[in-house]
C-alpha cells in the first residue's frame, strides 16, 4: 500500500480523505458548481468519484487530498492528481467549495501538490483538463505556469488541456 502524503503550506493542510469529507464533497458534486466537471452528478455517481479519488492512491500512487484551513480546520475543497483509464495523462485537478473561491486556496494547494509530484514521483509533466467556460480554472492553470496544449489527448473533446512542465 502507498503511504498517502499530508502536505502543509503557509495556510493549508492537504490531507488524505476521510468519510467525514463525504457530505461537503457530495453537496458540491450534486450542485451546479460541478457543471464544469460533467455534473451535477447523482448521489451514486458522486460516491463513485469520491471512492475513485481515494482508490487511485493504492492503484496508481496518486489521488486526491482534501484542502483544510490550517488555522480553523475548515474544509475548503480538494486537489488531486488523477490517473487511470479515464485520464489520458496524469491530471492536476482542483475544486473549492462554495465560499472558498477567490482567496488563492486552489493555487496554493495545486502548487504544493504539483511540487510534490515533481519531487516525490519524479514526474516531468502533468495536464489540467479545463472546461472552456470555466474562466476561473483557466486563469488558475495559467497562473500555475501551464500552457495550452492543443495536441494533447483528452477524454472530453471540448476540454482545453493545459500542460504543466515540471
Amino acid at each position: 500500500m502507498v503511504q498517502i502524503p499530508s502536505l502543509t503550506t503557509a495556510r493549508l493542510t492537504l490531507r488524505p480523505m476521510i468519510y467525514d469529507d463525504w457530505e461537503p464533497y457530495s453537496a458540491m458534486m450534486l450542485s451546479d458548481r460541478a457543471r464544469h466537471m460533467g455534473g451535477p452528478f447523482t448521489k451514486p455517481a458522486a460516491w463513485g468519484i469520491f471512492c475513485a479519488d481515494h482508490a487511485q492512491w493504492d492503484l496508481f500512487g496518486c489521488g486526491a487530498l482534501m484542502i483544510e484551513d490550517r488555522e480553523t480546520g475548515d474544509l475548503l475543497g480538494q486537489v488531486g492528481i488523477n490517473s487511470g483509464p479515464l485520464f489520458p495523462e496524469q491530471e492536476l485537478g482542483w475544486l473549492v467549495f462554495a465560499g472558498a473561491e477567490g482567496r488563492g486556496y486552489a493555487y496554493e494547494a495545486a502548487s504544493a501538490l504539483r511540487d510534490w509530484a515533481r519531487r516525490e514521483r519524479r514526474l516531468s509533466t502533468l495536464v489540467s483538463y479545463v472546461s472552456p467556460e470555466n474562466k476561473r480554472s483557466r486563469s488558475l492553470a495559467e497562473r500555475l505556469g501551464a500552457v495550452l496544449d492543443d495536441q494533447a489527448e483528452r477524454q472530453d473533446p471540448t476540454d482545453l488541456v493545459f500542460r504543466h512542465v515540471l
